[in-house]
């Protein structure tokens, strides 16, 4: 009879695993989880953000190659994991590499010879229109958005159309190019090394953890700060890669499909986001314009276009290049590479041209560039109920078009 029990017990422990840790997650409670962890950086005076620490990336890399003096680069920078951002986008993907450990999903994947020509053109691509708009899907989308600034709807606008050209291209060099579309064989991992995979991913929660404590109980107040990112940082990648959660799906795939579940999963985000983040800039808990780049409307607008033609050939967008290369795929660590090379060239450039250095002689509320300006319609319309509104009724006609997209497949282009 214990035996019984026990064996029921483990059977049970064995299905909760399963659910918990293997069978994919809803993109809906991945979107829930998202802004709440976010939310929560909020009310701890943090924002979250990729474009910057990609960025970071590429000024290293640039200094590295002697590039950083001609493009006016700073010198002297941060340690990866001492820079805000930086550190965020690590523990992402760190947070999706335990998540793929501990569902056995992680496999180094070599794509096709010809995606790492797209990767190149696409990570490139997603530099500079990150440059442009003032961040990635992340911070010249969803972040404005949340912020109640109409700028991410700007961006939301180039990344559709985008995304729509961006799949006709595409679809144009399957049609026309030949070269370098062999899949090479799929690495053979052992079923012994597999097995290990739980564990190795529960090694790396816990020495992460260890490392946040530590953090956390320093005296220094930038470390303590630091311990809150490295936590979140890890909870976003982990619920992405559990939910399959990416912004590039939500532009692309509707497009390309006419699913609509990733879009609604955003849209979801941002309904529960909203008012949640609303209440805190009432209460003053968190400045808004931390996380409203002054590209109102022409940089969001181009720099989505930009970028959106560039997550569909580099496969992803910032956040979900990351969590995926957590998960192994050796095309969006290429796609990265030169995603934070070109950001840090394209921002260098753009800022030499002032395009997009703030005009310091400007005593309006706003910071102004020569491709816009910070864009908060709280302040533009003189409160929240004309803001809240506008919110709204955009993610009500978002939800609506997409909807009917599905039902038709009017807006679909392969």
């Amino acid at each position: 009879m214990s035996g019984d029990s026990g064996s029921g017990w483990s059977a049970g422990f064995k299905a909760d695993y399963e659910r918990i840790f293997v069978d994919e997650w809803s993109p809906f409670v991945g979107a829930m989880l998202l802004v709440f962890v976010i939310i929560g950086l909020m009310t701890s005076g943090l924002v979250w953000g990729v474009f910057g620490g990609v960025k970071f990336w590429g000024d290293w890399f640039n200094n590295l190659i002697g590039l950083g003096p001609l493009l006016g680069v700073p010198h002297e920078l941060d340690g990866f994991t001492m820079h805000r951002m930086s550190l965020m986008n690590i523990m992402l993907v760190l947070g999706a590499f335990s998540a793929a450990l501990l569902s056995r999903q992680f496999s180094p994947n070599r794509p096709p010879k010809l995606e790492y020509l797209w990767a190149a053109i696409g990570g490139s691509m997603l530099g500079i229109g990150a440059a442009l708009a003032g961040g990635c899907t992340t911070g010249g989308f969803f972040n404005p958005v949340l912020h109640s600034s109409p700028a991410g709807w700007a961006m939301a606008a180039g990344l559709l159309a985008g995304a729509a050209i961006g799949l006709k291209l595409l679809l144009w060099t399957l049609e026309h190019v030949e070269w370098g579309m062999q899949a090479p064989p799929a690495l053979d991992i052992p079923d012994g090394v597999r097995q290990k995979y739980p564990l190795l991913g529960l090694a790396v929660i816990v020495a992460v953890l260890i490392w946040a404590t530590q953090w956390y109980g320093s005296d220094d107040d930038k470390l303590v700060a630091r311990a809150v990112i490295v936590v979140a940082g890890f909870a976003i990648g982990f619920i992405m890669h559990r939910s399959r959660l990416c912004f590039a799906r939500a532009f692309r795939e509707p497009f390309m499909t006419a699913e609509g579940d990733m879009t609604k999963a955003v849209i979801l985000a941002l309904t529960i986001g909203i008012p949640l983040a609303a209440l805190l800039f009432q209460k003053k808990v968190i400045d808004p314009y931390l996380a409203i780049p002054a590209t109102f409307w022409i940089g969001s607008l181009v720099g989505g276009l930009i970028f959106g033609i560039g997550m569909v050939f580099a496969g992803g967008c910032a956040s979900g290049s990351l969590w995926r290369m957590g998960e192994g795929h050796l095309k969006l660590w290429v796609a990265m590479f030169f995603f934070s090379w070109m950001g840090s060239t394209a921002s260098a450039v753009f800022k030499s041209l002032g395009l997009t250095s703030i005009d310091e002689t400007n005593v309006e509320l706003f910071e102004m560039t020569k491709l816009g300006f910070q864009a908060y319609l709280p302040e533009m319309l003189g409160g929240w109920g004309w803001t809240l509104l506008i919110g709204g009724g955009l993610l009500l006609l978002w939800y609506a078009l997409v909807r009917y997209n599905e039902s038709t497949e009017k807006f679909t282009v392969l």
